[in-house]
C-alpha cells in the first residue's frame, strides 16, 4: 500500500477543561485493537495529538471512515468527536517520527506451548527505530500484555536498530499494563482503579504521570454517555519495576480466572446439597476481603485474556522450573464447567442427538463482538459432535460468528423467536440485555420441549417454573 504522507493532527486546547498544567504530547498507539483503539480515543479526547498505526490496511481505511471495526460502548462516538486530532496510518515509521510518547499495543496471542507469542512486539520495536530521528526524545511504552522481559528485549531491539544507523535519539522506556474489560474500555481508561507504570528511567516516569494526569485527577470533563461513577476514589499511580509491572497483569487476570472457577466449583456442590449459589456468593461477596465481584456462576470465562493470560503465567513459571497448582485447576475447572452444562441438558433430555437446541449468546459477555474462546461457541461445537441440531443468536457478533466458522453445520437464525420455535431446548450462555427482556413465558410456549439451561443464571427462574418449564440453573 502506497501510504500518503502523513498528516499531524492538530493540537487544540485539552477537551472538556481537563488539567490545564499537563503540557499536550503526541502519542503514537501501535495496534488498534481493542487495547490501543480505545486507549487512543480516550488520549485523544483529553486533547493529545494521537497517531494509530495498524498494519491492517482495510482496518485502517475503516476508522479513516470514522467506521470502528470493534463493538465497544461508546466507541463510535468518540472516535466521531475526536477525528481532528486522530490520524489513522498503516505508515509505522512515519506515526513515530514527532511522537513523544510511542505505545505498543499489538496483540500476543498464545503459542502451541501456551507462552505469549511477542513477534508482533520485537516487529513493533524494529520499525519504531527505524522511523526515529537524531535528537529526539520519546518513550517507549509497552502496553499489550507481554511475558516477563519483553520491556528489556524491546529496548534492546530498539538500541541495536538505532546504533547500526547511527542515530541518537533518547529514548526512555517503561511498562503499562492494561486493566480493561471487554464492553467497558472506554470506562475503565477514563475512571480506572490504578494506573501502574513499570520503570526505572524518572524520564519515563514522569512523562506517563503528566500523560495521564487528568485522569489521575479526573479534571476532564466525561465524554455524554460515560459518566464519571459516583463516590468513586481517585485512582492511584502504581510506580514499580518493569518486571513487576509485567507480572500484575497476568496474576491479576489469573486470579479473577481463580475466583470465577472457584465460585463454578462451589456451584457444582449447591446442586448437590441442595442451595443457592447465588445466595452464597452473596453471603461471601459481603465478606470486604473476598468481594462480590467474579462471583457470578455460569459457563465458565472465555474472551482474549483469561484463557491466554492463564497458561502464558504457567508457561513463565514453567521456564523457572516452578508449577502454579491453583491456577492450572482453574483452567481445568473451566473445561470441566462446559461439560457438566452438556451433561444436564442431556439428563433433561435424555437423548441429545436428532434434538433441536438453541444456543443464545455467541461473544464470551455481552457489551463486545469478541468470539475468542466464547463458551457458547464451544458448547455449540459440543452439541454438533453429540448429533444435535443446533440454532444459534446473538445481537451484535451472529455474521461474525458465521464468517468465522462457515463450516459448522448449523442455522445462525436472525431472532431468537426463530431460535427457539419448535426447539426441545435453550441455552443461554452470554447474558445480553436484549435477552433478559424478552416475554420468555411465550417464547418457550413456542418450544416443542420446554427445557430453558440458564447458563448465566439471569432468567425469571421461579416465573418459567411456575409456567410448566423446565428450568435448570447453574447451582441453583
Amino acid at each position: 500500500m502506497n501510504t500518503p504522507a502523513l498528516e499531524r493532527p492538530t493540537p487544540h486546547p485539552r477537551t472538556g477543561g481537563a488539567h490545564p498544567a499537563a503540557p499536550l504530547a503526541q502519542v503514537t498507539i501501535i495496534g488498534s485493537g481493542y487495547v490501543g483503539l480505545n486507549t487512543g480515543a480516550v488520549l485523544a479526547y483529553l486533547g493529545h495529538p494521537v497517531v494509530m498505526v495498524d498494519r491492517d490496511e482495510q482496518r485502517v481505511r475503516d476508522l479513516q471512515a470514522g467506521q470502528p471495526v470493534i463493538f465497544e460502548v461508546g466507541l463510535p462516538d468518540l472516535l466521531s468527536q475526536t477525528r481532528a486530532q486522530t490520524t489513522f496510518t498503516t505508515d509505522l515509521r512515519a506515526g513515530v517520527r514527532d511522537a513523544q510518547v510511542i505505545v505498543i499495543a499489538v496483540g500476543t496471542p498464545p503459542t502451541a506451548s501456551g507462552d505469549a507469542d511477542t513477534r508482533a512486539v520485537e516487529q513493533a520495536a524494529q520499525e519504531i527505530a527505524e522511523g526515529l530521528q537524531d535528537g529526539q526524545r520519546c518513550v517507549v511504552v509497552v502496553k499489550s500484555t507481554v511475558p516477563i522481559g519483553t520491556n528489556r528485549r524491546v529496548k534492546s531491539v530498539i538500541d541495536r536498530v538505532l546504533h547500526a544507523r547511527g542515530v541518537q535519539a533518547q529514548v526512555h522506556y517503561a511498562s503499562n499494563p492494561e486493566f480493561l474489560r471487554e464492553g467497558m474500555a472506554l470506562h475503565d481508561t477514563l475512571y480506572p482503579d490504578r494506573v501502574v507504570v513499570g520503570s526505572d528511567d524518572p524520564e519515563a516516569l514522569r512523562a506517563l504521570q503528566q500523560l495521564y494526569t487528568p485522569i489521575l485527577e479526573q479534571t476532564f470533563t466525561p465524554p455524554p454517555g460515560l459518566p464519571r461513577p459516583d463516590h468513586k476514589p481517585l485512582p492511584t499511580l502504581m510506580s514499580t519495576d518493569a518486571t513487576s509491572a509485567e507480572l500484575v497483569k497476568y496474576a491479576s487476570n489469573a486470579f479473577l480466572a481463580v475466583k470465577i472457577s472457584f465460585i463454578n466449583e462451589v456451584a457444582g456442590l449447591c446442586e448437590k446439597v441442595g442451595a443457592d449459589v447465588s445466595e452464597v456468593a452473596r453471603g461471601m461477596g459481603m465478606d470486604i476481603r473476598i468481594g462480590a465481584g467474579f462471583l457470578q456462576a455460569g459457563v465458565g470465562w472465555g474472551g482474549s485474556c483469561f484463557p491466554k493470560d492463564v497458561l502464558a503465567l504457567q508457561a513463565v513459571a514453567a521456564e523457572y522450573g516452578y508449577t502454579l497448582p491453583i491456577v492450572q485447576a482453574a483452567g481445568e475447572v473451566n473445561r470441566r464447567q462446559r461439560a457438566h452444562m452438556l451433561e444436564r441438558l442431556q439428563d433433561a433430555l435424555k437423548v441429545l442427538r436428532g434434538r433441536q437446541v438453541a444456543v443464545l449468546g455467541l461473544t464470551f459477555k455481552p457489551g463486545t463482538s469478541d468470539l475468542r474462546e466464547s463458551p457458547g461457541l464451544d458448547l455449540i461445537q459440543q452439541l454438533l459432535r453429540r448429533g444435535a441440531h443446533v440454532r444459534a443468536h446473538d445481537p451484535v457478533a451472529l455474521s461474525g460468528a458465521q464468517a468465522l466458522y462457515p463450516d459448522l453445520d448449523l442455522d445462525w437464525t436472525p431472532s431468537v423467536e426463530a431460535a427457539l420455535s419448535g426447539a426441545d431446548a435453550v441455552l443461554l450462555a452470554t447474558a445480553w440485555p436484549e435477552y433478559l427482556h424478552l416475554d420468555w413465558l411465550d417464547l418457550t410456549r413456542r418450544m416443542r420441549t420446554r427445557v430453558v439451561l440458564d447458563g448465566r443464571n439471569a432468567l425469571p427462574a421461579e416465573l418459567l417454573r411456575q409456567d410448566g418449564v423446565a428450568y435448570m440453573g447453574v447451582g441453583r
